[in-house]
Formats: C-alpha cells, structure tokens, sequence
C-alpha cells in the first residue's frame, strides 16, 4: 500500500512537472512566399517587381501631356474597377485617406447637425477632429468598443453622417449600407480605405468616400482619392464655412463653382508619377483578376482560409464578434496569452521573414492583425497558421 501511494504521488508530480514545462513544437517547413501582412502600406499584387516603374513620367511636370494623361487615366480606370457611376466625381488628393477625409470635412461639414460613427482608432480620430479642431457643437456621437458594431440606425437621415466602412483597427466592418435612407437630406462620408477594392459599396448610398492606394491595392503612401456624388459637389457649391479658414490643398471650388480641373487629373498639389504609375499597375491587374467581383473572392478566400484555422484553434478568436461584421481585409485576432507573449510572438515571426507587422494596432486589444486583402495570396496565409502555432508554442 505504501509502494502505491509512492507511486501514485511520483506520478502527480511528473503530472504537474509535464503541465509547467514549456510547450516547444518544431518549426514548421514551409514558408510564406510573401511574409508582407501589413494592413497599410500593404502587400503588392502578386508578380510585382519595379520593372512597373519603367513607364513612369519620372522627370516630367505632373501638369505635361504626359503626366495629365496618367492621372487621368488613374481616375477612369478607378471608375471602371469600382463601377463607380459617371456622375460622380473622383479625384485624386494629397495626404493619403487622412488628407481625403480632412478635405471633405472641413470643407462641407457645420451646414447641419452632424453624426459621428465610430468603433475604432480612425473613425474615434475623425471625431475629435470635429468637435475640437471644426468645433462643431452639434454633434452626436454612435459608438462602441472593439469588437463590436454600433447600432446605426440611430442615425438620422437629416443630419451628416461620417462613418468607416471597415475599421481597419479593429477588424469590424459595416455589413450592408440598408441603415441609410434613400430620402436622406444629409451627406454620408464614408471613409472606405480598408475596404474599397474588397467589399461592395452601393454608391446610391454614400455622397462622400475616401481611401488611399496603400491598402487594398497595395499601392505606395501618400495619395489619397476623393469620391463625390452630385449631392456632395452641391454641398460644396451651396455651402461655404464661414468660421474656419481653409488651406489650399482643401479647397475645391472656385468663385462659388466646382474646380472641375481637380477631377480630371489637375491635382492641387504635386503628386508622385512613379506612385501614380504604381497605382495603374494595380489597376491593370485588378481587371485582370475580373474586376471588383475577382478581387472580393480573393478576400473572401482570405477570410475563409482565417476562418477554418480560428475554428480549429482554441486559443485564438476573432475580435469582431458578430460573423456578419468580420473584416476580410484587415483580420484583427486575440490569443490566450498574455500581451508581452503575443508581442514575443510578433517579433519571432517577423525575425524568422515569415510574417511582418502582424501586430494589434497599439490602441487595439493585444493581438495578431493579418492583412488579407486580394494582393494577399491564400497559400501564404495557409503557410502562415503553422508558425502562428509555432510562435504560440515558444513564446506562452
């Protein structure tokens, strides 16, 4: 009898030994092609390579025969990948999608009273740009914490309403646009720059949209494009703020009428032939991928392929709660683990050129963060799960 409580309490102790030891697993074969995960600037198309810079107007003024035609040609063929319709306008601005959105609020917002959307760092940004730098009092705020979508019917069709179509910090997007009416007398801002080129925008439903080439598309930073319906340009033409000055690069009107001259390639500012020449690059491939269509599938693959491995990993999960509002681009994950292991595990992955700046944004609940827009190739992800496991395995 004493022999077996002997052996009964050496077992326990291997037990518990066994249970506090690290768990170790192997590193796993196979690489990501492409480790490039980061949600902004993001992965190039597959194929790319800076032979596509060859062809660009490099060394000419952006106002030549030349350069007008490039930016013209970036804007028409923006409208043909989207199916954009032909009486909005669409521009392309300096600043990135920050330098779009900012255009378009301080420029149209203080007319009405104002609705600010958010549920995440950018669209929480947007919001106190209004209320502190605009100064606008009348202003409602519709919000919830990551994870989590806001009721948006509360919104009201006679106010502004500023809103992200996906955020990109928190992995939450809007399902469907059915929350706003068709008989609105408000503008609707939709800031869409992790989610143009991926998800399907019903243009009848948004006056204002704005992104940047360095997300979906892949393209270099800073240049933003700006979307108008005829609703915004007659905003801009009927409306003028009469307390705040604007800076050059905001304005878009001259002598109370539209600058059309902005719309058709004659930006306000100097812009970057070669990033222009990138931007068509992935233009062309994006018809050659079928269009809009081609480019959600492959997202949605992106999605699909997360999906399957989070559903067989128990300590991983999807920050966005609600299946209906997960982002197929900017997938945000959180892990059981501590955030000093998941910021080990980051730093692992990224030394061993298998996933670089998969990190949670820095205001974002600890976690992973993986870019699976359509420049993103499903094999690499699928690559990917093994040395997330592996990571997980060393570092918790």
């Amino acid at each position: 009898m004493l022999l077996l409580r002997r052996a009964s309490r050496q077992a326990l102790a291997q037990r518990r030994a066994l249970s506090a030891a690290p768990i170790t697993s192997a590193e796993p074969a196979v690489k990501p092609a492409r480790p490039e995960f980061s949600s902004g600037p993001c992965a190039k198309r597959p194929g790319w390579s800076p032979a596509v810079y060859e062809s660009a107007a490099t060394g000419r003024s952006h106002r030549s025969a030349i350069g007008k035609a490039k930016l013209k040609e970036a804007i028409e063929t923006t409208r043909q990948v989207l199916n954009i319709p032909s009486d909005y306008k669409i521009a392309v601005v300096p600043a990135s999608d920050t330098g779009a959105i900012e255009m378009a609020m301080w420029s149209m917002l203080g007319e009405r009273p104002v609705d600010m959307c958010h549920w995440e760092s950018f669209g929480k940004g947007w919001l106190g740009d209004v209320t502190s730098q605009l100064k606008l009092d009348n202003v409602t705020e519709i919000t919830a914490g990551y994870g989590e979508l806001p009721d948006l019917s509360q919104t009201n069709k006679d106010h502004d309403v500023v809103f992200t179509f996906n955020g990109t910090t928190s992995g939450v997007r809007v399902p469907d646009l059915n929350w706003i009416a068709d008989d609105r007398t408000g503008l609707t801002f939709n800031d869409a720059t992790s989610a143009v080129f991926a998800m399907d925008i019903d243009w009848s439903k948004v006056d204002v949209t704005t992104y940047s080439w360095q997300k979906v598309m892949g393209g270099e930073g800073a240049h933003g494009m700006l979307i108008l319906s005829p609703r915004a340009v007659e905003r801009l033409e009927s409306f003028t703020p009469s307390n705040r000055p604007l800076p050059k690069i905001f304005r878009m009107t001259k002598k109370g009428k539209l600058d059309e001259a902005l719309f058709t390639g004659a930006t306000i500012n100097t812009p970057s032939m070669v990033c222009v020449e990138d931007y068509l690059d992935a233009l062309q491939w994006a018809q050659a991928q079928g269009g809009l269509n081609g480019l959600i599938k492959r997202s949605e693959a992106n999605l699909e392929a997360v999906t399957k491995w989070v559903n067989n990993t128990e300590w991983a999960h999807f920050l966005a709660k609600d299946v209906s509002t997960r982002s197929s681009t900017s997938v945000c994950l959180t892990l059981d683990t501590d955030p000093a292991n998941v910021k080990a595990m980051v730093k692992m992955l990224e030394e061993a050129d298998v996933a670089y700046d998969i990190g949670a944004y820095r205001d974002a609940p600890a976690g992973l963060r993986i870019w699976c827009g359509a420049t993103v190739n499903t094999e690499d992800l699928e690559a990917l799960f093994p040395w997330i496991e592996h990571a997980f395995a060393e570092c918790s």
